[in-house]
């Protein structure tokens, strides 16, 4: 893995590292001490809590009978409908119950809670619970919801130039419906919460969010409390990916009620199998499109209607939708563009965010596209890709936002040559080709796809935070926002930018568990913005401190270190040193201030230098009764997206990059093997480097899996099946590509975010679209070198579903074996014979 790099022309710029600090936690991950929910130690009296839940996609609640579970020994409460004070939650409709009462709409829908002394007793508890359920019918597929007009929310557009006149006069087009399902986030720590009761009716809730606040309203609504009695902890979680950015707040919900009704602390903590029954997942979508384009590839015109499986309830689906909309144009210039969004409402667990949250879809789309318009053309793809490629003249995206900052023609150019793509693609297509080489008839792909991820809310009031920062006397320094570490490096993130304003060691720097006492009414630590918000709030919080600070040095240049109030103080004998405003972080025109390698400096026009100790500092200004401690809020500028009319400026700023993968195709079992993948990426000048690299090349790897092998499987119940790991297939190390390379350039011209960084978060992840485009090409290549379809026909457009499972694959090699196969099994399944 290679090092910063060196890119042409505005990315030139290089420095050995901009910072590479180890993640905060990554001894005590180790060592085995990291303290997740479910390892606060048991208290006296505390229950452990059990869900009963629906095994029918859609049934009416005949009969509920909690007395026999009471019965059993140990067992203490049972909680239901009629418990919750507020029985309707949801991030942007309130259309969910939290314990449902008269119907369920998905498997895993919650009628009971079940409460009791040992989890033997609770086993028997929720074996005791009496439903008798009336089944009714259920909505599967995205087909039938169309047909049946069942939606959440209204249609929503987004549009620019007028793609169906356009589309009339293209001299080519090409058309299809893509499949994408859905996926688990399989995050290490299932949901969890753990609730005490403490005095006057407050809650202190401990939960394994993404969303604190969100968490604290949904308990306090479903308890009847006020949002001020209930306080939400989360100190880190093992893992999250956007699974656990609204569904948290029910779980923790549930053991609130049983805290509430009991008096005794609640704890939830999920089964992995509970957890992938009960919890959505990534969106299924359903598109179908139109593209035209010119004799070169060009893109002329594209149309396309987007079907999104929402699910029983709405949670986050229509941003998730907004999002794959916004994306849908990816790296490339689309002058005439009609993206049409419609959510489903299905009887599934509500679908919810996923790392990307929307974008991949609307890259998926528009990268499958290119694929198809560059067989139609003859050309490679990725010439295809450069000849579309935002850039000047051509940078006004369909939603009327101007791509600034715009790297990436040079990220194509630097890539493609680092990685020796033509090359490569010339070596593929011998390989291909030479039965002597390849005795087996394997088949490589290579794809070279590029990402431009949006980085804000699209929801503008979600782009804030808040932060509370606090200098002890002994010159460290604590550390409080909304942003929750689950695995990121949030936290790593946040103390690099606080140590670096005040010139310390990143170990002075400690960051706090996010709670809602401190940092109230905060956006879920989720969309790649949890450091751009919550560490520019912390920057502000600092420079305030360090202003302080800088007018307290220069005063004491000019008193004598006897006369300080380490000295005065405790008698009384000098004047309080006070500091008013006009004093920057770093001192004034005639007084430069340096904080640097804990020792604080200042210097005069003349040269002249006085310091003095960070600490000593500190002590100096807490004796004069000067605050060393600052709350800060901090909202990001300039956005304003119109949702009604589909225009706006939506993004604070892109983060971009490009990837290319080498895939191989076994014809005999379909497996996909990916042979090489080169990454770099535009990360502006990153905070912490290594967490950078980590953010890409993981990121990368998940997607990898929800593209090839992480495929859900559900019953004729709409349960599903594939809910543990030896069902469901994520990637192992076996799975990673043979050769690896990743890079970040390191881009000077970023200026709008906190230190000129980018967001890494999500965006990594869209890359990974390049494997089931090589995916693609290797069963296009084979399919085109077929004797039996060569002739006659110019391209092999050969549609491939997402995840391409082996399966999808074998399908996509050989599809008249199982055109035939189907038929028969179809026979079969009508009474006729083999």
């Amino acid at each position: 893995m290679a090092e910063h790099s060196e890119a042409p022309g505005r990315l030139a710029a290089i420095i050995a590292d901009p910072g590479s600090a180890p993640h905060d936690s990554s001894v005590t991950h180790v060592t085995g001490k990291s303290e997740y929910v479910d390892d606060r130690p048991m208290v006296k009296g505390e229950l452990h809590c059990g869900l009963v839940y629906s095994p029918y996609a859609h049934a009416r609640v005949r009969r509920l009978d909690i007395a026999p579970a009471l019965a059993v020994p140990g067992v203490v409460c049972a909680v239901t409908a009629a418990d919750v004070a507020h029985n309707a939650w949801g991030t942007i409709f309130q259309d969910q119950p939290i314990i449902a009462a008269a119907e369920v709409n998905f498997v895993g829908e919650v009628v009971a809670v079940v409460a009791a002394e040992t989890k033997e007793a609770l086993a028997k508890g929720l074996t005791e619970v009496v439903v008798e359920w009336e089944k009714l019918p259920a909505i599967r597929t995205v087909a039938e919801a169309v047909a049946a007009k069942s939606f959440i929310g209204s249609e929503r557009t987004i549009a620019t130039g007028d793609a169906v006149a356009a589309l009339a006069r293209s001299p080519h087009r090409v058309a299809g419906t893509l499949e994408i399902g859905g996926a688990d986030h399989f995050y290490l720590e299932s949901q969890a919460a753990v609730v005490y009761p403490r005095e006057d009716g407050q809650l202190e809730v401990h939960s394994s969010t993404q969303h604190p606040t969100e968490t604290q309203h949904v308990v306090a609504e479903a308890c009847g409390v006020r949002f001020s009695d209930v306080v939400c902890i989360a100190k880190r979680l093992g893992g999250g990916f956007g699974g656990k950015e609204s569904q948290a707040a029910p779980i923790a919900a549930y053991a609130a009620l049983v805290a509430k009704q009991t008096g005794r602390a609640a704890r939830l903590v999920l089964s992995k199998d509970d957890d992938m029954i009960i919890t959505g997942k990534r969106n299924p979508f359903r598109i179908e499109y139109q593209c035209g384009f010119d004799a070169d590839g060009r893109i002329i015109a594209l149309d396309a209607m987007l079907h999104a499986d929402g699910g029983a309830y709405a949670d986050l689906s229509t941003a998730i939708m907004e999002r794959a909309m916004l994306h849908c144009d990816n790296a490339y210039f689309i002058p005439n563009m009609r993206v049409r969004g419609q959510v489903c409402r299905t009887n599934f667990h509500p679908h919810t965010a996923f790392r990307g949250f929307g974008g991949p879809k609307g890259v998926a789309l528009i990268e499958s596209v290119i694929e198809d318009i560059a067989r139609v053309v003859d050309r490679d793809a990725l010439d295809v890709r450069v000849l579309n490629c935002y850039g000047p003249g051509q940078d006004m995206t369909p939603y009327g936002q101007r791509v600034e900052d715009n790297h990436l023609p040079e990220l194509f150019a630097t890539l493609t040559e680092r990685c020796a793509y033509r090359a490569r693609r010339a070596e593929i297509a011998a390989w291909n080709a030479d039965r002597a080489r390849n005795p087996d008839g394997h088949s490589r792909g290579l794809s070279l796809t590029a990402v431009k991820f949006g980085i804000s809310f699209t929801t503008r009031f979600l782009n804030q935070g808040n932060a509370l920062v606090n200098l002890h006397r002994d010159g460290t320094v604590q550390v409080s926002t909304g942003a929750v570490e689950m695995g990121q490096g949030v936290n790593a993130r946040i103390a690099a930018i606080v140590a670096e304003q005040f010139g310390l060691p990143t170990g002075s720097v400690r960051i706090m568990p996010t709670s809602t006492e401190k940092n109230a009414n905060t956006s879920p630590t989720a969309a790649s913005t949890g450091t751009d918000i919550n560490g520019a709030a912390a920057l502000q919080a600092c420079e305030t401190i360090c202003a302080r600070l800088s007018a307290l040095a220069i005063r004491l240049r000019s008193i004598p270190p006897e006369s300080w109030a380490k000295k005065t103080a405790g008698l009384g004998t000098m004047p309080e040193i006070a500091v008013g405003s006009g004093v920057s972080p770093r001192g004034t025109d005639e007084q430069r201030v340096e904080f640097r390698n804990g020792v604080v400096t200042v210097t005069d026009r003349s040269g002249s230098v006085f310091t003095v100790g960070f600490a000593e500092l500190v002590r100096e200004a807490y004796l004069n009764r000067i605050s060393v401690s600052e709350y800060a809020h901090y909202s990001i500028p300039d956005l304003g997206f119109d949702k009604l009319t589909g225009k706006g400026r939506a993004f604070l700023y892109f983060t971009q990059g490009v990837a290319a993968s080498e895939v191989e195709l076994d014809r005999d079992t379909g497996e996909v093997k990916v042979r090489r993948v080169d990454i770099l990426m535009d990360m502006g000048r990153p905070v912490n480097h290594a967490l950078d690299m980590g953010q890409v090349m993981g990121g990368f790897v998940q997607g990898m899996g929800w593209l090839t092998t992480e495929h859900l499987v559900y019953d004729g119940n709409g349960k599903l099946l594939s809910h543990s790991p030896s069902t469901y297939k994520i990637p192992s190390v076996q799975d990673t590509p043979r050769v690896f390379n990743a890079d970040l350039i390191f881009n000077h011209g970023n200026s709008v975010n906190v230190r000129g960084s980018k967001a890494s978060g999500e965006p990594p992840l869209l890359l990974s679209i390049s494997v089931w485009t090589a995916v693609r090409d290797a069963i296009m290549s084979a399919r085109s070198s077929d004797a039996s379809v060569s002739s006659g026909q110019h391209a092999q457009l050969v549609p491939l579903a997402i995840p391409a499972t082996a399966e999808r694959v074998l399908r996509g090699l050989s599809p008249q074996m199982f055109a035939a196969w189907d038929a028969r099994d179809m026979q079969v399944a009508n009474g006729g014979q083999q």
